[in-house]
C-alpha cells in the first residue's frame, strides 16, 4: 500500500520544528563588521611599505617607458629632431607592407623555434647523464652551466674568432682535413645558423640546470615500483619521467622563448649589420640606431614584438597549460 493509499487518520504527523522555550533569551544577531580593525589596517600598512616601493619602481622602468613607447611609435620623428609629425598607425602600416617585412618576421620565427627547441632537447639530454650517480657530476653541471652566465659580447667574440673563415680555429681544423671552411659571416644563411649555434650553446646549460632539478625532484617509489614491473629505462623516461616533467617543460617552453625574442648581444657583436639575421628586436636597433635613425618607425617594430610576446605567453597559459601535470 503506498502512501497515497493511507487513510489520513493512520498517517504520522511531520515533526515540526523545535520552538525556543518561553522566556528563553534570543540568539544574539551577528553584527558586521564596519571598517578595518586595526590589525587589518596594520597589515595593509605593512604590505604597502613593502610592495609600494616595488610597484613604483616597475611602473617607473617597465610600464611608463613601455606607454612612451606606444605613443612614439605613432609618430614620424628621426632620432635627434625636435620636431615629430603624428602619423597614427603609419609606421605599423609601413613595416607590415615592407619587403623586409617577411624576411625580419620569417628570421625571428626560425631563431626561435630551432633556438628554443634546441636548447630543451640537448638540455634534456644533458641533464640526464648528469643525473647519473658517477664521479665528477659536480664538475660537469658547473662547466654545463658556465656559458649561460657569461657575457654575451664575450661569448660572441669567441666564438666569432672559432667561425672565421680565414685565420679561426674551425677553418684551421676543416684545412687539416682538406676541406675549405664556408663563409660563415658572409652567408646570409650560414650567418643565421652561426648564430643559433652559439645560442643555443650558451643557453643549454640552464635548460639542462632546470630540467636536473625537476630530475632529481621524481618521485623515486613510481620509478622503483615500474622497474619492478619490467619497464626499461626508456619506457619508465617516456610514461612516467616526461609526463611529470610537464611543469619544469612548460616553465622552460615560456622562460626560453621570451628570451630568444629579446635575443641581441650575440646577433650585434657576431653580425654587426644583420646580414639574414634581423630579427624584431635587432631590426628595431638597425632602425632607430644605424643609418636610418627612424625612432617612431623603429618604435613601431618594438610595439609588435612585444604584441607578439603577449599573445605566444597568453597562448601559452590558456592552452599549453592543459597538458601539465602538477600532481
Amino acid at each position: 500500500m503506498t502512501d497515497t493509499e493511507i487513510p489520513l487518520a493512520q498517517r504520522p504527523a511531520t515533526q515540526a520544528p523545535p520552538r525556543a522555550a518561553a522566556g528563553a533569551p534570543a540568539p544574539p544577531a551577528v553584527e558586521r563588521k564596519r571598517g578595518w580593525s586595526p590589525r587589518r589596517r596594520r597589515d595593509f600598512l605593512v604590505f604597502l611599505a613593502f610592495a609600494a616601493p616595488n610597484l613604483l619602481l616597475i611602473g617607473v622602468f617597465t610600464y611608463l617607458p613601455l606607454l612612451n613607447n606606444i605613443y612614439y611609435s605613432t609618430l614620424d620623428w628621426t632620432l635627434g629632431s625636435a620636431e615629430a609629425t603624428v602619423v597614427g598607425f603609419g609606421n605599423y602600416l609601413a613595416f607590415f607592407t615592407s619587403p623586409d617585412a617577411p624576411r625580419v618576421l620569417g628570421t625571428t620565427a626560425v631563431f626561435t623555434v630551432l633556438t628554443v627547441g634546441g636548447s630543451m632537447v640537448l638540455g634534456l639530454l644533458v641533464a640526464l647523464a648528469l643525473n647519473a650517480k658517477v664521479k665528477g657530476t659536480t664538475f660537469a653541471r658547473a662547466a654545463v652551466f658556465a656559458p649561460y652566465v657569461l657575457s654575451g659580447v664575450g661569448v660572441g667574440l669567441v666564438w666569432l674568432f672559432i667561425f672565421d673563415p680565414g685565420y679561426g680555429v674551425l677553418a684551421w681544423i676543416l684545412r687539416g682535413a682538406g676541406l675549405k671552411s664556408p663563409e660563415w659571416i658572409n652567408d646570409p644563411q650560414l650567418a643565421l645558423v652561426m648564430v643559433i649555434v652559439v645560442y643555443i650553446w650558451k643557453n643549454l646549460g640552464y635548460c639542462a640546470v632546470v630540467f636536473l632539478a625537476g630530475l632529481q625532484s621524481l618521485p623515486t617509489e613510481v620509478m622503483e615500483a615500474a622497474s619492478l614491473d619490467g619497464a626499461n629505462g626508456a619506457r619508465r623516461f617516456l610514461s612516467i619521467s616526461l609526463p611529470l616533467l610537464s611543469p619544469t617543460t612548460f616553465f622552460l617552453l615560456i622562460t626560453t622563448m621570451i628570451s630568444s625574442l629579446q635575443a641581441f648581444d650575440l646577433i650585434r657583436i657576431m653580425t654587426p649589420l644583420g646580414n639574414g639575421t634581423s630579427t624584431l628586436i635587432y631590426e628595431a636597433y638597425l632602425q632607430a640606431f644605424g643609418a636610418y635613425n627612424r625612432a617612431g618607425y623603429s618604435a613601431a617594430i618594438s610595439v609588435v614584438l612585444f604584441a607578439i610576446l603577449l599573445v605566444v605567453t597568453v597562448l601559452q597559459l590558456r592552452f599549453v597549460e592543459k597538458k601539465v601535470h602538477y600532481a
